[in-house]
């Protein structure tokens, strides 16, 4: 696809040593466009896995923190693999689609995924596949995203739950998974298809966005809106420095319902006895600052940025961060280097 970006001006830089489009030469209106109508963008550089055999569902419910065997072909759900103390090594969207589950991870996340399963198979009968190579995965996110895709003339009913997904085998295109998946917490559409057809599509929808108000859009613009919108990224606002109740993330990647997996001790003592000491924010702030940035009250660290941003059109600046409690308060107000911070 690098050569299709090329072609729409693109800019590129690495995340987590992946390369991926940054932007098209205009950031604010992809930003403009995500916000007010959709936008079209290549996440391919994402993590792909599959896992094939009779014990896939069995298997996977048993090392990450929501409930999988509950999954019926066509849903899914966010979960993330924890440590033995409940903290946070990854996370992933799943995806039953029938004879397979699709895990769609972070840029470059597919090889610890991968070493971290496999560990663990000892009997069962799964196989975990690496599909980057073969399917890529656009996205297109936005208030208009499903009349956009409704623009396309795919012969198939959108899903209209959170992770249902549609499987569809068009004679042009080749075989397409389209899941309802709103990773900006409005409305939004994941489009996994062989690469090989990525560039056709991509074109089409282009245009279609293009009669809509809409653009294709890049890393930047995602990450604004992400910020802005207040959800963590995996390696960036939770790691292993945190359980995974503190990032905010607890209400749809944690069932307290489930059996046995790695980290559920901890995690449900937590849940039924105890409480977390800090937790993620979101945050206004007077100067973009770098992750790990100290948030100060009263001389004392209670915290530390994970994520900042500049919202295009505006002036103004947001990110995230943890604040021990009862710090995490909205109107809470910390210094920081060469500022001030505000919970929202």
């Amino acid at each position: 696809m690098k050569e299709f970006h090329e072609n729409f001006d693109a800019t590129f830089a690495e995340v987590n040593g992946v390369e991926l489009v940054s932007s098209y030469g205009d950031a604010s209106s992809e930003y403009q466009a995500l916000k007010k109508n959709a936008a079209l963008i290549d996440l391919s550089p994402r993590g792909r896995l599959c896992l094939v055999g009779e014990d896939r569902s069995k298997f996977l419910h048993g090392q990450v923190t929501n409930d999988i065997n509950s999954l019926a072909p066509g849903t899914g759900c966010y979960a993330l693999l924890v440590t033995n103390k409940g903290k946070v090594q990854a996370d992933m969207n799943v995806f039953n689609l029938g004879e397979e589950l699709l895990l769609d991870l972070e840029p470059g996340g597919s090889a610890f995924v991968t070493e971290r399963l496999e560990n663990y198979i000892v009997a069962d009968d799964v196989e975990i596949c690496d599909v980057q190579e073969q399917f890529g995965l656009l996205t297109v996110q936005g208030p208009k995203a499903a009349e956009a895709i409704g623009k396309l003339n795919l012969d198939l009913r959108l899903p209209d739950q959170d992770f249902g997904n549609s499987h569809l085998e068009d004679a042009t295109l080749g075989s397409i998974y389209i899941a309802n998946h709103p990773r900006l917490m409005t409305s939004g559409f994941d489009l996994f298809a062989e690469t090989g057809s990525l560039p056709a599509i991509a074109d089409k929808m282009i245009q279609v966005l293009k009669e809509l108000g809409g653009c294709a859009a890049g890393w930047d613009a995602l990450e604004t809106s992400r910020i802005e919108a207040g959800i963590p990224r995996c390696g960036l606002d939770m790691d292993e420095r945190n359980l995974a109740p503190e990032a905010g993330v607890e209400e749809r990647a944690i069932s307290y319902r489930k059996g046995c997996y790695i980290g559920q001790e901890v995690l449900n003592r937590l849940h039924n006895f105890a409480d977390t000491k800090k937790a993620l924010v979101r945050l206004e702030l007077t100067a973009q600052l770098e992750p790990g940035t100290p948030l100060r009250s009263e001389d004392k660290k209670v915290g530390y940025i994970t994520s900042t941003t500049a919202l295009p059109g505006s002036g103004r600046i947001v990110g995230l961060g943890y604040a021990k409690k009862p710090k995490n308060e909205p109107d809470t107000r910390f210094q920081v280097d060469g500022g001030t911070a505000r919970v929202l």
